[in-house]
């Protein structure tokens, strides 16, 4: 039996503060595009989870 926690968002990477309002997922913020990117890869292998680019300086780990 799988018991956990399945298709949700796991956590948030952005570069502008003024983008992102969560209260559910944790928030990582980088100072340039380059930090962003390595953040997000860093924590989708940690989690297992999906990196997905919003396209607005966002991008969202999700697990499916």
């Amino acid at each position: 039996m799988d018991i956990g926690i399945k298709e949700s968002i796991i956590a948030i990477v952005t570069i502008d503060r003024n983008v992102v309002s969560s209260d559910g997922a944790p928030v990582f913020y980088a100072k340039d595009v380059e930090e962003q990117e390595r953040i997000a890869l860093l924590l989708s292998k940690i989690t297992l989870g999906m990196i997905h680019d919003l396209e607005n300086g966002c991008y969202v780990i999700i697990r499916h």
